[in-house]
């Protein structure tokens, strides 16, 4: 079974980190996602809500704000709990595994990895996405055959 998910977009609002009851943190955040233009030239965004752990949750929670273009590799998850009024509820979120920190070549920019952190500067140039998105399932593609 394969569940996959590699999204690039920008942070809607600053992320928000908690601490399980455990002490295991969590960071939470949305990312707004350009659609192509329609048919009739106007464009329109999906919202996705992104959630990483541990490690990277700290990152995310240090380093992320409103604004910041992100690329961000995980896997769909799906949930449900109860509200304090009885209602069930459904959630679907992404689960990061990967979080790479983009930006005009002239900014620094960061890729994070909840397997191995680190705080490596790298020149993107965010002009062809598609193009960081397969660099990025490569270099996964590569980890999994390692």
């Amino acid at each position: 079974m394969l569940n996959k998910v590699l999204l690039i977009g920008h942070l809607v609002r600053d992320p928000e980190m908690r601490y399980t009851p455990s002490g295991i943190p969590v960071t939470t955040f949305r990312i707004a996602v350009n659609r192509p233009k329609n048919s009739k030239g106007e464009s329109t965004a999906d919202f996705i809500d992104i959630v990483a752990w541990r490690r990277l949750a700290e990152i995310c929670g240090d380093y992320l704000k409103k604004g910041r273009l992100v690329a961000v590799e995980g896997r769909l998850r799906t949930r449900t709990y109860q509200t304090p009024d009885g209602q069930r509820r459904r959630v679907v979120e992404v689960e990061a595994i990967n979080v790479h920190f983009l930006g005009k070549k002239s900014e620094n920019t960061e890729s994070i990895s909840i397997e191995e952190p680190s705080e490596e500067i790298l020149d993107i140039d965010i002009e062809n996405e598609e193009e960081i998105l397969n660099e990025i399932l490569e270099e996964s593609e590569e980890e999994s055959n390692e």
